[in-house]
């Protein structure tokens, strides 16, 4: 891979903070009206073909608190399968060190949710995924390309 592709200016400190409080608006909304409002990705490679949006709760490692991302999502059968991409940045996302610390998670979809144990894919399980999971989103793919760490896949099982 290789990370030079990565555009800069996706790596300024006005594009993280953009970040921070779209997503922090887009949990608001979500929560506020039972997910008609933030289901749905429609940016990039979503924007003809929309991506699922679940709310992942988890405990912070530090903190202790709770911690409540949106995150694009695969369902299958009763597992969920979320992508730790964090849009190719060098570094895995706070929510996945939460979860990797305390694997009990609490998933929203609308306004249903659910109570999960979350696993890291092992490699095998990861290749299998990854090829559904760039149909579902096709940018995972440019994410992957613009890293140099493996981007982890985690599995979500019904506790």
């Amino acid at each position: 891979m290789d990370a030079n592709n990565r555009p800069t200016q996706l790596d300024s400190p006005i594009v993280a903070r953009a970040v921070k409080y779209g997503s922090r608006l887009n949990t608001s909304l979500y929560r506020l009206t039972g997910g008609r409002l933030g289901k749905r990705w429609r940016v990039g490679a979503a924007l003809r073909k929309p991506v699922p949006v679940c709310l992942l709760t988890t405990t912070g490692r530090k903190s202790g608190r709770t911690r409540t991302v949106p995150l694009l999502y695969l369902s299958r059968g009763e597992q969920i399968v979320l992508v730790a991409s964090q849009g190719g940045l060098p570094a895995n996302p706070a929510w996945y060190h939460n979860l990797k610390a305390d694997p009990a998670v609490t998933i929203q979809f609308g306004a249903d949710t659910g109570e999960y144990t979350a696993r890291i894919a092992d490699p095998t399980e990861r290749a299998e995924l990854w090829p559904t999971l760039v149909e579902l989103y096709a940018d995972f793919d440019t994410y992957a390309a613009w890293t140099e760490r493996t981007i982890p896949v985690v599995v979500c099982e019904p506790r």
